[in-house]
């Protein structure tokens, strides 16, 4: 029988978890605040899908290896800090040759591939969600309950956790477009954000772990 304690005590620790600011919550913000609310959905499911395949993979012990072996978890570290360090360098460099709309600017098929991918690979180049998984998911797996049951059923409720909070933040965004929408302040929102993730890249890339 499945034990809905452990299930809510799981709900408690990822929601706790999920309130904590980062990576996912700098992305999304600025993407609602500069490019619009369609395009941080975009990234907001992108996110979310990372976070579930880090969960089947872990359910499946396949995010064992990245716990075990330093090799492994050290060429996904390094991938890793690349592409955050790119995408850092890239929100610094961005030019902005318009005012951006209210209602953001229209969306098209390209478009929100290039977001889910920018949001979904955020997640997976980061080696520490497979950790947090890892580390995290056997505590609340009841003694001789499934350990692939548990953990897909954890794993979900994280994303529905993530799902919710991203999107409260989308949406309470919404009313500030207006002034969030004034070049100065969207340049302001992509220094800082684009520093915030080649520090995040820095700080992955610096980082030593002992097995």
């Amino acid at each position: 029988m499945f034990d809905l304690g452990a299930a809510l005590a799981f709900a408690i620790a990822a929601g706790l978890l999920t309130l904590t600011p980062g990576l996912d919550t700098a992305l999304v913000l600025r993407t609602a605040a500069v490019e619009g609310t369609a395009q941080a959905r975009f990234a907001l499911a992108g996110i979310c899908t990372g976070l579930f395949l880090w969960g089947t993979a872990t359910s499946l012990g396949l995010t064992a290896l990245i716990a075990v072996s330093s090799a492994a978890y050290n060429v996904l570290r390094i991938a890793g800090a690349l592409y955050l360090v790119y995408l850092g360098v890239r929100m610094w460099r961005r030019e902005h040759s318009f005012e951006v709309s209210t209602a953001g600017p229209p969306i098209d098929g390209a478009g929100a591939h290039r977001w889910l991918w920018r949001g979904m690979l955020t997640n997976i180049l980061n080696p520490k969600v497979g950790i947090f998984y890892v580390t995290l998911l056997p505590q609340f797996i009841p003694r001789g309950g499934s350990v692939i049951s548990y953990s897909l059923v954890f794993t979900s409720i994280h994303v529905v956790e993530g799902i919710v909070w991203l999107t409260i933040l989308t949406t309470a965004v919404r009313p500030l477009r207006s002034w969030l929408s004034r070049r100065s302040v969207v340049r302001a929102l992509d220094c800082g954000t684009g520093t915030v993730l080649i520090g995040c890249g820095v700080a992955l890339a610096l980082e030593r772990r002992s097995l």
